[in-house]
């Protein structure tokens, strides 16, 4: 589960914050505590840059005090010591760091600051430093995707648990970059290379926004006759692929109740009614856990149970969120495996 701080971007910084609408501290100690009565899920503090909100760490130790697994996503370039501190103290188990380009000039670039690559690193070797656990955050678009190797060394030379890819969504504010998007074959050659990679290298790998490489797990622990392995690291599990509306949803800063963050469609307001009462009873939310109801090759796939196609780009190429995924290379078969 992902509640969002404030900011549309977080390597720039606007100046006026709070932002309208924002919930409170108490209405979002109010929401922690409804999500717990719900079950006791991760939740990802993000943004936007959650440091920006300034009761981010008392939201931290709400969470962590109700038993629930608190972890934050970061730029990292507004990490110091006493801020990493706070981090510990409110039971922050985790920080996600993005990394965009496998050198200072690729990763500025994408990001569109100048600066950002060395900032980023700085709040790593802060973290590592300190103990806090981190790992890497990629988000795959065609300025990097000959360079996810030199990405994935990086991430271990610089001591990181877990390596996450994100495969672009031009959904929102992304839009603008959806002649960035790498093609249907290339995902999955990216997807099957990031698999055997399970085994080269001492960090926990994870695809997101990437669904289809949950059935390639399948598909080559099949091939080589072995078991898929589903043991749990958190959030590094192996679960399912698209889980926005059936084990995810987003929760933006002024209470509005999303599948996840790239498919921007109103399930709830939480200014309105309760947590539990939306995760519940919501029609978007009900439909996208009802996989009878997809369309296309993704209601044909053998895999649907697996995969699930991402919702958000079906949404943004046809306007239906249970249409087909259109970055799918695969064909449908008889029987699945696994």
């Amino acid at each position: 589960m992902s509640i969002a701080g404030p900011g549309p971007n977080g390597d720039r910084i606007p100046v006026n914050w709070p932002y309208p609408g924002e919930l409170d501290t108490e209405k979002c100690f109010e929401i922690l505590e409804q999500i717990r009565g719900v079950g006791k899920p991760i939740i990802i503090l993000t943004g936007g840059e959650p440091l920006l909100r300034e009761d981010v760490f008392d939201l931290a130790d709400r969470g962590t005090k109700l038993g629930l697994r608190m972890v934050m996503a970061t730029n990292g370039t507004l990490l110091n010591p006493g801020i990493i501190e706070k981090m510990k103290e409110s039971g922050i188990k985790r920080v996600s760091i993005s990394l965009d380009g496998a050198d200072e000039q690729q990763h500025d670039r994408f990001r569109m600051v100048q600066g950002a690559f060395k900032g980023s690193l700085e709040g790593i070797r802060l973290l590592k430093e300190a103990g806090v656990e981190f790992q890497i955050n990629t988000t795959v678009t065609q300025h990097n995707v000959h360079n996810v190797k030199d990405i994935l060394d990086m991430a271990v030379r610089l001591g990181a648990v877990a390596h996450h890819l994100f495969l672009l969504v031009p959904t929102g504010r992304a839009k603008e970059m959806v002649n960035q998007e790498i093609d249907a074959q290339e995902y999955e050659k990216l997807l099957h290379w990031f698999y055997n990679q399970r085994e080269e290298v001492p960090l926990h790998l994870k695809a997101t926004c990437a669904p289809h490489y949950y059935r390639i797990l399948r598909q080559e622990a099949h091939a080589k006759g072995e078991k898929v392995d589903f043991k749990t690291y958190g959030l590094d599990a192996v679960t399912r692929g698209c889980l926005g509306g059936t084990a995810f949803c987003f929760i933006s800063h002024d209470g509005i109740v999303q599948p996840c963050g790239y498919l921007e469609l109103n399930c709830g307001d939480l200014k309105d009614a309760a947590f539990d009462t939306i995760w519940r009873d919501s029609g978007i939310f009900n439909q996208l856990r009802d996989f009878s109801s997809y369309k296309g090759k993704c209601g044909r796939c053998e895999y649907i149970r697996f995969c699930g196609g991402c919702r958000a780009r079906a949404y943004e190429a046809t306007g239906d969120f249970l249409a087909e995924e259109p970055l799918c290379s695969y064909e449908p078969r008889a029987k699945a495996h696994g």
